[in-house]
C-alpha cells in the first residue's frame, strides 16, 4: 500500500453536514460542565429573536477561568464541525461572547453577571405576535 493511500486509510471521514441548533447546545452544555463552569443557564430564543435559536449564560470563577472555558469550547466547536465561531471579549475576559450561530454562549465573571443581568432581560422577552 503507497504512503499516500495509507494516510487516506487511516484519517476519518469528515462530516459535511452542519450539526443542528439541538445538538450545539447539547454539546455546548456538556462541554461547559466537563470545564467546571458554574451556574449555567440555557434560553431558547426561537420566536423572541432571529439572532440565534439558543442563548448559554454561565460563569467562570476568575479571570483565568473564563478565558480557559472560552478558549476550550471554541476548539471543541471546531473540532466538532462548526466553521466561522467568532469570540469578542478574550483579553479582558470578564465577559466572553462566543458566537456559533445557532447557539450564542455568555461566560462572565460572577460580578459582571450581575451587573448585567442577561437572563433577567430575555426573561421579559416577549415572542412577536401571531400573524392575523
Amino acid at each position: 500500500m503507497s504512503s499516500a493511500v495509507a494516510r487516506k486509510a487511516k484519517t476519518a471521514p469528515v462530516s459535511r453536514s452542519r450539526p443542528s441548533p439541538k445538538e450545539i447546545l447539547s454539546f455546548v452544555l456538556k462541554r461547559l460542565d466537563d470545564e467546571k463552569a458554574e451556574d449555567t443557564t440555557a434560553i431558547d430564543l426561537k420566536g423572541k429573536t432571529t439572532i440565534a435559536d439558543h442563548m448559554v449564560i454561565t460563569s467562570g470563577r476568575s479571570q483565568r477561568h473564563v478565558g480557559a472555558i472560552a478558549q476550550h469550547l471554541v476548539e471543541e466547536l471546531t473540532k466538532h464541525g462548526l466553521r466561522g465561531v467568532r469570540v469578542e471579549g478574550v483579553p479582558h475576559c470578564d465577559w466572553v461572547l462566543i458566537d456559533s450561530g445557532d447557539v450564542i454562549v455568555h461566560v462572565f465573571r460572577p460580578e459582571v453577571r450581575n451587573f448585567y443581568n442577561l437572563e433577567k432581560m430575555w426573561a421579559r422577552a416577549r415572542a412577536p405576535k401571531a400573524e392575523r
